[in-house]
């Protein structure tokens, strides 16, 4: 062969070699991912699976949690990265909508009621003031402005500038169409795909109310086809279409109305889709790792077919340096400037003054700090935090979008109960905000067992050290001659009537995140009614007690408990000290023995009480539970023995308690405690036992003559049992129990009841 005919095979053969290189080499790849709420998280199964194997992911798009996920991949996290922050407590707050208990900030927290449902007022019909959501956002609007804010700075704000070009979807119901995001924002981007209707409240964005990109395009292949047109696909879908409507299934319906049928099918031949197999609710991201691996072992099973026909491979050490280099890139969160929208100058005033310390600068862990401060703000209705790099200063720039709450507001509630126990609840609300805010409250409370009426203030001042001034006027009634601890019986305790009327002025400021100091003066009057033995008629007249008082007392308070009842997460703390001076008038009735008729008796007395709970285990199926209480009281005997049980401090650790007069639980000096035991047997239902021991000092006896004697030091012990299944629904817990106290009537009692079993504070407590 001569040497031209060798130079022309040789010359053929590099030019072969290096077209088919390069066409190797131009290969490309986009991996599209579908919505599926909770089902997502296996996308991270199937994206780590790809990358151990050296897959290309060129192109990205995807559609709520396979947006989420996508855009976390393209923004420079790992796989692991990925795996590590799904399982985090962090990520399940996100999706569930709870606070962190670092962030959690209790000082503006008001006081527990028996509300289930919230209604704003002023807006134009009444479907208006209904909650649009589920879940709180407030988690999450941060957490992806954090995720997010850094790499979209790196981009230039141009999802191609990524360190995956990025693409997702969300929907515009007004003009039914899909709106592609493909520079801007990310984690508003992001936010928006996720919206899905009546769980997270929709995003405003450049004047459209966007919701989920599931309601028209639940796997957005053909963006990926048009935008970026890669050599090959690959899909993940955890999605379907939903059935034909049930005419006996409003669910159904409105989700058929809502939710246009997606095509998940791919525009080109070259491609596939892993269908991973997940069985979850919509949800419940409380065990991500089967669904990881899910996604992961699907994707193992087409691995090959993938290798097959995906012949470029990725090198990993080439890999981590592109994400390092991209990371570098990332300018460091610092905020210099806040920009407040949707509140006038004197509103935006009080919010910056909540929102940041007097620093110029200020890092993304102290705008957390005072971003969670400002979101339990009760005046405050909704926050969105957006951030933008500003290269002229070298900082960000931060912009909250924040809406007040409505002027008035009212709340709506009770409880229904298989005993005589059942109450209805209203409450109206007054809010303001200025230089100052100001809440004005007023609640009722109508039942058998218990009757109120509260009018209450709140001033809070955003001082240095922020306070509150609150006045306010109760009067509270418990006819326990009405209620019952029997279940479908009609077993009456002895005729005890208690009416409260009393005003206090308390003035309050945090100790940190999780707690205030509150300190009080104020006077009533308790007026307690009862007959000393169980034989009368309506002919007959009762016993009258009036104290007259007037107090002052001083509290350190700790609260981060989850719930406002049957809690599993959390702790709290009180410590109490408190003074009262007051007149004791006894008035014997028709059935008394009582010799002096006009009784007049000066009281004047101490107590200390240390109340403290906790909850451990807080991500596994089994939560055990703490409950302590210490109290010590100089008070005197009253008249008599009812009249000084009527007025003795009582143990009430569990819910049915605090509705019966139970005598064996009064005392002057005592120490209780318990354990609570809590098994998650699904989302938001539960099992709960709950054990406790009550140890007075010296308990108190009735003498022959209706008088009170004491008992030998710890001469008594009595007991406290609780067995219960709840279920937490989205507007009040449902609950079965049987409890049991030490005692010689009635000491088992079978309860049903849905509601909150909650009260006013009462005038000494």
């Amino acid at each position: 062969m001569s040497i031209s005919k060798q130079s022309t095979y040789s010359f053929l053969f590099v030019m072969l070699f290096l077209f088919s290189f390069k066409i190797i080499q131009a290969q490309k790849v986009g991996l599209v991912l579908s919505g599926g709420a909770a089902s997502g998280i296996a996308h991270i199964g199937v994206i780590k699976a790809l990358e151990e194997n050296h897959i290309p992911i060129d192109y990205i798009t995807g559609t709520s949690m396979g947006a989420f996920v996508g855009s976390l991949y393209a923004m420079g996290y790992s796989p692991a990265q990925m795996e590590e922050l799904v399982k985090s407590e962090r990520f399940r707050n996100m999706s569930e909508g709870n606070i962190d208990q670092k962030y959690a900030y209790y000082f503006k927290r008001d006081d527990a009621n028996s509300s289930w449902i919230t209604l704003r007022l002023f807006d134009s019909t009444i479907f208006s003031a209904i909650p649009t959501n589920v879940i709180s956002p407030t988690s999450m609007d941060f957490g992806m402005m954090e995720l997010a804010g850094a790499p979209a700075a790196a981009a230039g704000y141009k999802f191609d500038s990524l360190f995956i070009p990025f693409r997702c979807v969300a929907s515009d119901i007004e003009k039914k169409e899909s709106i592609v995001f493909k520079d801007g924002d990310v984690a508003l981007a992001v936010r928006a795909s996720m919206s899905y209707p009546f769980y997270i409240r929709p995003i405003l964005v450049d004047g459209k109310l966007l919701f989920d990109g599931g309601l028209y395009n639940n796997f957005p292949s053909n963006i990926m086809y048009q935008d970026f047109y890669p050599d090959y696909m690959i899909g993940s879908n955890v999605s379907a279409n939903n059935p034909p409507p049930d005419e006996d299934n409003i669910l159904s319906q409105i989700k058929s109305m809502l939710q246009s049928k997606s095509n998940f099918d791919l525009p080109c031949e070259n491609g596939i889709i892993i269908q991973p197999k997940t069985n979850i609710g919509l949800f419940n991201f409380s065990n991500v790792q089967p669904l990881i691996d899910s996604g992961y072992a699907s994707t193992m099973r087409q691995i090959d077919f993938i290798k097959r026909n995906v012949e470029r491979r990725t090198n990993q050490t080439d890999l981590t340096a592109k994400r390092n280099a991209f990371k570098v890139k990332q300018p460091t969160v610092l905020f210099d400037n806040i920009i407040i929208e949707g509140l006038n100058d004197t509103e935006a005033d009080y919010a910056r003054k909540i929102l940041r310390s007097g620093n110029k600068t200020v890092d993304l862990e102290a705008i957390k700090a005072g971003y969670f401060r400002l979101s339990a703000d009760n005046k405050i209705k909704y926050i969105y935090p957006t951030t933008k790099y500003n290269l002229k200063t070298g900082f960000y720039d931060l912009y909250l979008r924040m809406k007040k709450e409505k002027h008035l507001i009212l709340d709506f509630g009770g409880v229904f109960s298989s005993r005589p126990i059942s109450e209805g609840f209203i409450g109206i609300k007054y809010n303001e905000l200025g230089k100052f805010a100001t809440e004005i409250m007023a609640n009722g409370y109508f039942g058998k067992l218990y009757n109120s009426a509260q009018i209450k203030a709140r001033f809070d001042f955003p001082f240095k050290t922020p306070i509150y001034i609150e006045p306010n006027i109760t009067w509270n009634k418990f006819d326990y001659y009405k209620s019952s601890s029997a279940f479908l019986q009609d077993v009456r305790p002895e005729y005890l009537l208690q009416n409260e009327e009393f005003g206090n002025l308390n003035i309050g400021f945090p100790t940190g995140k999780k707690g205030r100091i509150v300190g009080g003066a104020g006077g009533g009057l308790i007026t307690d009614k009862y007959y000393q033995t169980n034989v009368f008629t309506s002919r007959d007249t009762a016993d009258r007690n009036d104290f007259s008082f007037y107090t002052a007392q001083a509290y350190y308070e700790i609260n981060t408990l989850n719930r406002k009842q049957y809690a599993n997460q959390g702790e709290f703390l009180n410590f109490k000290i408190r003074y009262v001076s007051g007149v004791e008038a006894n008035e014997p009735g028709s059935t008394s023995s009582d010799p002096i008729e006009d009784y007049h008796n000066h009281h004047e007395y101490y107590v200390v009480k240390l109340t403290g709970e906790r909850y451990f285990n807080r991500r596994g199926t089994l939560k055990i539970g703490l409950f302590g209480e210490g109290l010590y009281s100089t008070q005197t005997l009253f008249r008599n023995y009812t009249a000084t049980i009527l007025s003795a401090p009582a143990f009430q650790p569990t819910l049915d308690s605090k509705t019966l007069f139970l005598e064996n639980y009064r005392a002057n000096e005592y120490f209780a405690g318990g354990l609570k035991f809590v098994v998650n047997i699904r989302k938001n239902i539960e099992v709960r036992f709950e054990g406790y021991i009550f140890q007075p000092y010296q308990a108190y006896i009735r003498t022959a003559d209706n008088k009170t004697d004491y008992t030998l030091p710890f001469a008594l012990q009595h007991y406290i049992g609780s067995g219960s299944i709840v279920w937490n629904t989205p507007i009040g817990p449902m609950s079965l129990g049987v409890n049991y106290y030490d005692q010689v009537v009635n000491p088992f009692s079978i309860d049903f009841h849905f509601g909150y079993i909650l009260f006013n504070k009462r005038a000494l407590e």
